[in-house]
């Protein structure tokens, strides 16, 4: 797989032959701003195999707040159940809080994780290059899911097991345009209209797609499917 210059998850070209997706977590040397204080301490390393039930007991939606709207993802807890608990695990501390989509390319994905992103919204040397302190493996794609519009799934760079914070939405059909190693952990079911408005927004480039007036992520809140 080609590496960004830059090492993020980012677009050398849309091209089939020629795309390439990555995101610097842990082995990024840029630090990470401190998530916010919240009353759960944020994870210093990615939840074990064995760890994952517990924490994903009764999480199978989150309600992502933004400053264009709410959006709802069902979370595919039995299909990528390593990213899934460390997504649940985030939100529950509060990591993604003020957090905003750093890159947003129409028609192709809107990306956000980088708690970089919280002091500093505008385009800078080394955005998309935070992560959580720590890297964990890399899920395959279960059989029977695919990058359909909406899906979500965890962004990486070109190093092994470098899954961390960092996820992507698909602002298309991508099917046949990613390689199948970038791990699917949800996809949105409620607020599609609030993901169109995020891959509708104004950019600093066309590749790096920085957003011209910042899309936050206020908070991100977990919970069961209900009744």
């Amino acid at each position: 797989m080609t590496t960004h210059p830059r090492a993020t998850f980012g677009i050398v070209s849309l091209s089939v032959a020629a795309l390439a997706l990555s995101a610097c977590t842990a082995a990024s040397s840029t630090p990470s701003a401190p998530a916010p204080s919240t009353s759960t301490s944020c994870p210093a390393a990615a939840p074990t195999a064995a760890e994952a039930p517990g924490i994903v007991a009764g999480a199978e939606r989150a309600v992502v707040a933004t400053s264009l709207g709410t959006f709802t993802l069902e979370l595919y807890t039995d299909a990528a159940p390593i990213a899934t608990a460390n997504f649940v695990a985030l939100a529950r501390c509060g990591f993604y809080d003020g957090i905003s989509f750093h890159r947003v390319l129409a028609g192709f994905v809107a990306q956000a994780g980088d708690p970089q992103t919280r002091e500093n919204r505008a385009d800078f040397e080394g955005v998309g290059t935070g992560g959580p302190g720590y890297s964990f493996v890399i899920e395959p794609v279960a059989d029977g899911y695919n990058y359909d519009p909406y899906v979500v799934a965890m962004a990486h760079s070109s190093l092994p097991d470098s899954n961390g914070s960092q996820f992507f939405i698909d602002l298309g059909d991508l099917d046949g345009r990613l390689a199948r190693d970038y791990t699917i952990f949800g996809m949105v079911i409620e607020g599609t209209d609030v993901i169109d408005a995020i891959g509708a927004v104004a950019v600093n480039d066309p590749e790096r797609g920085v957003p011209l007036d910042p899309v936050v992520i206020q908070s991100v809140t977990i919970g069961s499917a209900g009744p």
